[in-house]
Parts: structure tokens; C-alpha cells; sequence
């Protein structure tokens, strides 16, 4: 038995609180995980963990080994890597989560970063719905504003603002809007908040003037790049952050309209889960990533970077939907 394996084995399942989401996080089978288990059990001569069909714990015992993993796992995975590095060679599997929208922005560059690390396998997974990274086994996210596990560590790396942009051919021969009251929404298409069929609306503001558009157009999207697409094509006005829209206002296939009325920010934060160490093909994605972004807009070093558990999160969740609040920009 591979001792060091098997104890990686038992910590990602009692970290996912379950031997399935473990074996699918690790890329393995359900019965190898349990036997992987099953055998250091054996092999310690105690019960690590006591389970189920439907629920899963740590055992005195479990809780003393994991304390144990936890601490020694990661000096292991550092010897590793210090030798790796003065080889030149940085290899393995990297798992990366990232929004729709960052995801296609980042794509165009991905083949430069594989150039450099050809012995590096990178697996992205595009989703707007944030994931558990130590269930899911994810190295390395990319997330707006805040951050959703208190066990995670987070590092602004971009800030963008909403701009209202359009192609010219929509006001070609009349005069455009000069404030969003003039603005028509069936004009407008609108972004999907996440799950939803309603679009997010656009809000403004400038001195002590305050307007708030619902689009209305005959075309409502979950995707940023789409809206962006379809704007440039057809004649609509839409509302993104201006990080994705810099190249079609750069090259006038669309026009910013209200620039002196501000929107909101969203900061971009890279997350990763808490650890003593991080490895060197993290530690690359990540300067891969700042390195991306840096003719970008810089992120708002002095803003507060939200933490909270998920437990407190599902009941502060439970309080804004009775409150009626409006669903947060995505």
C-alpha cells in the first residue's frame, strides 16, 4: 500500500464529507477510494471514519490523522516541487474554475502559457455558479467581489466597470442619447442573472441624479460575449463590464454612450484554499493570469474582501430573498 497516497485519499475524503464527491474530485472510481481507505484503516488498526448510507464522520482517531495529513501532505508535495523546479520542469494537472465571461477572455492566451509549461496539463471548468474547490478538487478560481468559504485565501487581480455601448450604425443619421432616461429599453439587451429569465438592470448615476433600466429587447442572454456579438451585428445598445468590450471600442465597431455617468465596479479575485504552501504550477497560473490583466484596469486595492461561510451565507441568502432584494450584477 502507498501509505502517502492512501492518507491524501482519506484527507480529500474527509474534506469533501463524502467518499463519491472525494473520488470524483480525485479522478477516481467510487470502490477505489473506499478500499484505498479501507486498507490504511487496516493498516493503522483503527477506525478513521464512521459512515453510512447517508452521513459521514470523523472517528477520535480520523480527527488526529487528518490533523497530521494536513500538516505533513503539503511538505511532501513541496519537496516535490523545489526539485521539479531546479530541473526547469513544471508538470502535473492543474484544475481551474472560472466565470463564462473571463473564461473566453483568457482562452486566446492559453496556448503561450502551455508553450511555456508543455509538461503541465490545465483543465478549466467555465461556470457562473461557484463551486467547493477542496470538494471538487479545483487548485485555482476566479471569482467576483467576494468569497464564499472562509477557508479559501483571495487576491484582487482586476477591476472592471459597466459601460453602455452600442454599434454606431443604431444612431447612424440621428442624434444619440445623451442621458440613459433617453435611452429606449426595447433597444436594449439584457444580461440573464444566474438561473433566472430576468434581466439585470442597468443602473446609473451621476451627482445626485439616479436612473435604473430594466432592457426589454427581443434577445435576453447568460453570456457577455454573446450580447457583445450580437450588439456589434444588429443594432441594440448594451451593458458589460468594459474589460471585455476594450478591443470593439478600441476599433469602433461599438461606441460607448454616457461616459460621464458612473456604474458599478466588480473586482475580479483569485481564490485558492488555504495552505502553508503553494505549489509551483499554481503559483504560475497565477502570475500567468496578473500578467493577462495587466493593461487592464487595476483592482481597488483599499476594497474589503467579503468571507463568509456557507452556512452563514445560505441564511443571509434566506433574509435578502424575503427582504425582496434585488439579485446582484453578475
Amino acid at each position: 500500500m502507498d501509505r502517502l497516497w492512501a492518507m491524501k485519499v482519506f484527507a480529500r475524503v474527509a474534506e469533501c464529507e463524502s467518499f463519491s464527491r472525494a473520488a470524483e474530485s480525485l479522478d477516481l472510481a467510487n470502490a477505489t477510494v473506499t478500499t484505498c481507505v479501507r486498507n490504511l484503516e487496516e493498516h493503522l488498526g483503527v477506525t478513521l471514519l464512521q459512515r453510512n448510507s447517508r452521513h459521514l464522520h470523523l472517528t477520535d482517531e480520523g480527527t488526529i490523522y487528518l490533523q497530521r495529513a494536513r500538516e505533513l501532505l503539503p511538505l511532501f508535495e513541496q519537496a516535490d516541487a523545489e526539485v521539479a523546479v531546479r530541473g526547469g520542469t513544471i508538470s502535473g494537472n492543474l484544475r481551474v474554475e472560472l466565470p463564462f465571461a473571463l473564461g473566453q477572455k483568457i482562452f486566446p492566451h492559453m496556448p503561450e502559457f502551455l508553450r511555456r509549461h508543455p509538461a503541465l496539463t490545465v483543465a478549466i471548468n467555465l461556470t457562473n455558479q461557484s463551486q467547493r474547490l477542496i470538494e471538487r478538487g479545483t487548485d485555482l478560481a476566479v471569482r467576483m467581489d467576494s468569497v464564499d468559504d472562509a477557508e479559501m485565501v483571495a487576491r484582487p487581480i482586476c477591476s472592471a466597470r459597466y459601460v453602455t455601448c452600442a454599434s454606431p450604425q443604431l444612431y447612424a443619421g440621428r442624434d444619440a442619447p445623451k442621458s440613459p432616461r433617453e435611452l429606449d429599453p426595447q433597444r436594449c439587451l439584457g444580461l440573464l442573472s444566474e438561473g433566472h429569465y430576468t434581466p439585470l438592470d442597468w443602473v446609473y448615476a451621476r451627482r445626485d441624479e439616479h436612473v435604473v433600466l430594466r432592457p426589454s429587447g427581443s434577445l435576453l442572454i447568460n453570456s457577455t460575449d454573446a450580447l457583445i456579438q450580437t450588439a456589434i451585428k444588429g443594432q441594440w445598445a448594451i451593458c458589460v463590464l468594459d474589460l471585455f468590450v476594450r478591443a470593439p471600442l478600441a476599433t469602433g465597431e461599438l461606441v460607448e454612450l454616457f461616459p460621464e455617468w458612473s456604474n458599478s465596479m466588480r473586482t475580479f479575485q483569485l481564490v485558492t484554499p488555504k495552505a502553508r504552501f503553494i505549489s509551483p504550477k499554481i503559483r504560475v497560473f497565477a502570475d500567468f493570469l496578473l500578467e493577462i490583466f495587466d493593461t487592464q484596469l487595476p483592482p481597488n486595492t483599499n476594497a474589503q474582501i467579503a468571507v463568509r461561510s456557507h452556512r452563514k451565507e445560505k441564511k443571509a441568502a434566506r433574509g435578502t430573498n424575503a427582504a425582496g432584494a434585488s439579485p446582484k450584477r453578475h
